[in-house]
């Protein structure tokens, strides 16, 4: 476990995994039966288009689907407490953070009425108050807390320490789902991106995306997923993100080019799923989006307290081949079926890599729509 710097956003290159933002996309489950309650597990939720208002019946919503893999950097809003240890003084060992109540996942939003962002911002903080009593401000779900606190100095390098390990921002690749060139808003991923440590979804303060090109492939098998690696670059920008929900993150393009020459499918609704044939748009290699073969095996009850809404299998020899089905990384590679956007991939089977599970497109619009309001 280790603080993530916020300095590394300078940084002209990054060559990163796909782990950070696709381990919300790992199940180790075998498939779900189909019942009222829904699949087991986690996942994602609903969107549609300009400001919350629902289309009517009569209405076509349409996008572009794209399938193209893209780094992806997001800065919490506050800190996320991922764990806490003990800090050696000469007094012996301290624990100030576990002894004023704070928790593993909690988000602290400030200290000293000072609002904090960064990690850099707390430890300025922190140095400037000393052994002197601190206030804390934290969320804990939907709680907010208070608390005081005194800081122990560490014997080793005279600093002074809460004793908890907290991050700031994470990176990572995934792919995007769909663009509606109307509204300039994309979507990607199709579930949210949380927490290595804690699994919580991480609060956005602000991200991007990126130009990336996926490099080379780790073959997914039964009960060792495969994930894409990739490299991309800080400084391109094609994108802001909006929102990071449990449906997907989404955003404005700045970037149009990314859609230049493809044009919009319609989104499909939930009655007009069917199960049986379909492909997927995925970028397994360099920048280049491939059209495979799937089928859409299973679709369940709508269960707005579970929106994994379907569930997928690999059937195109040459995806098989190249990745063993699905990897991490592919979250959000566009589902479609019937000249429509029907959904985006969002999990893998750990015990068998050529299933998953996938989220409907029309819910992924409509929390995108939701997320705006």
């Amino acid at each position: 476990m280790k603080e993530e710097e916020r300095g590394q956003r300078g940084t002209a290159a990054l060559r990163l995994l796909a782990v950070c933002l696709a381990a919300a996309g790992l199940l180790s489950l075998a498939p779900a039966p189909a019942a009222a309650a829904g699949p087991e597990g986690t996942a994602l939720e609903a969107w549609s288009f300009g400001g919350g208002a629902q289309p009517s019946a009569e209405t076509e919503q349409t996008v572009i689907p794209l399938g193209r893999a893209v780094g992806i950097k997001l800065f919490s809003d506050g800190v996320l407490v991922v764990g806490l240890s003990e800090i050696s003084t000469q007094q012996g060992s301290q624990t100030p953070a576990k002894d004023c109540g704070l928790q593993e996942g909690d988000i602290i939003t400030h200290i000293n009425s000072e609002e904090v962002d960064t990690i850099e911002e707390v430890q300025e903080i922190l140095q400037e108050v000393g052994d002197r009593q601190m206030s804390i401000r934290c969320l804990r779900g939907e709680q907010q807390l208070q608390m005081t606190v005194q800081a122990a100095q560490c014997s080793a390098d005279g600093t002074y320490k809460l004793g908890a390990w907290i991050r700031d921002s994470m990176a990572g690749i995934g792919t995007m789902t769909f663009y509606d060139p109307e509204s300039g808003v994309f979507g990607a991923l199709g579930h949210g991106i949380s927490d290595i440590d804690t699994a919580l979804l991480m609060p956005l303060s602000s991200g991007s995306i990126m130009y990336a090109e996926v490099t080379d492939v780790k073959k997914g098998e039964s009960g060792n997923p495969g994930e894409l690696h990739g490299a991309f670059q800080v400084s391109q920008d094609m994108g802001d993100l909006y929102a990071n929900t449990q449906s997907g993150i989404f955003g404005h393009l700045t970037d149009e080019s990314l859609a230049a020459g493809l044009e919009p499918v319609e989104v499909a609704t939930r009655d007009q799923v069917q199960l049986g044939e379909a492909t997927i748009l995925s970028n397994i290699a360099g920048d280049a989006v491939e059209e495979y073969t799937v089928e859409i095996t299973r679709i369940y009850p709508q269960n707005d307290d579970d929106p994994r809404n379907m569930m997928i299998k690999v059937t195109d020899p040459r995806l098989l081949e190249a990745t063993g089905g699905i990897v991490q990384g592919m979250s959000g590679s566009p589902i479609l079926q019937n000249g429509r956007l029907v959904g985006a991939v969002t999990h893998v089977l750990v015990n068998d890599p050529t299933q998953g599970y996938g989220i409907l497109a029309e819910n992924m619009l409509n929390t995108s729509a939701d997320a705006l309001t």
